[in-house]
């Protein structure tokens, strides 16, 4: 049905600095960041502009926008370390975060502010340098990517800093890594399919923050129409992490395309298993079909 045009129809805004606040409704994530000041004590900066930016290939890094001469800008250039930490949703949480947030405190005088708490960083021993102290960790965050500064730009002019950050470690707390390999909450869970991140509108009316509190997603189905491709099914492995310890050829991801998306996790744990068994490390086609041709006299075996 047309509707009126005079009934709900657009209107230009102008576009202002800080466009994403100033100018629209952009929903964005809360990110602590954690570097380490030139007296050696740690600061934390809350963040909302800092984004997935390479995905894929073996790179991956995420975009993060900050001011230049800000505590967070400065300790990133000097040390080339952070943590992002994504604390859950919780008003006292978010009213600590506007307190953090509050330009032209030094380190020293905001932390003391800070209610969150401070664990060392959880990179293994080959993931740590002798000469690098690395900043800690939030205790209370959901989810933590321990970061290194892969490249920044700076605009002097309007004290703007881009940041890359190379993603070298990304943890999640127990009861939320089951949940994100399985797609699916458990019995003991009270929580949904999604852990409680809250999301920021950012800074709007000159007189408050804005933000929104979590609500579980709901999820539509992939509709059965649509064929599973090797793509898919290599996105699959990765993703529910059968990948770790093994070299998966597409000629053997092409084996699994037929196979129906709620029993693939199920067929992958098997390979898998059956590859640690033999000592296989790179699964081909013709590991697949052996897989197969053993699991049919298995089923004839057992058949009366």
């Amino acid at each position: 049905m047309m509707k009126s045009l005079n009934s709900d129809s657009f209107v230009d805004v102008c576009i202002l600095d800080n466009f994403y606040q100033t100018s629209s409704f952009f929903p964005m994530p809360v990110v602590l960041v954690c570097t380490i000041a030139d007296t050696g004590q740690m600061n934390l900066g809350p963040y909302s502009l800092c984004f997935p930016y390479s995905v894929a290939g073996g790179s991956y890094q995420m975009v993060f926008n900050c001011r230049d001469n800000s505590n967070t800008g400065l300790n990133l250039r000097r040390t080339g370390f952070c943590t992002l930490n994504f604390i859950p949703d919780d008003r006292r949480y978010m009213r600590n975060c506007v307190m953090l947030g509050y330009p032209g405190e030094t380190t020293e005088e905001k932390m003391k502010n800070s209610m969150f708490t401070l664990l060392p960083s959880c990179r293994a021993p080959e993931q740590r340098s002798v000469e690098v102290v690395y900043p800690d960790v939030v205790s209370e965050a959901l989810q933590i990517f321990e970061c290194s500064l892969a490249s920044f730009e700076i605009k002097e002019e309007i004290h703007s800093m881009r940041s890359i950050l190379t993603i070298e470690k990304v943890m999640l707390k127990k009861r939320w890594h089951r949940v994100l390999l399985e797609g699916r909450k458990h019995r003991w869970q009270r929580s949904a399919t999604f852990p409680p991140l809250p999301v920021d509108y950012g800074f709007r009316n000159n007189a408050h923050f804005w933000f929104t509190k979590h609500r579980p997603p709901y999820r539509e189905a992939i509709p059965k129409s649509k064929a599973v491709s090797v793509d898919s099914v290599m996105w699959g492995i990765t993703r529910g992490g059968f990948a770790e310890g093994f070299e998966w050829k597409p000629e053997a991801a092409a084996k699994l395309v037929n196979v129906p998306r709620v029993f693939l996790n199920m067929v992958l744990k098997g390979v898998t298993e059956e590859a640690r068994r033999r000592g296989v490390t790179t699964i081909t086609a013709e590991f697949m079909d052996a897989v197969r041709d053993k699991r049919s006299q298995e089923k004839g075996a057992r058949a009366p």
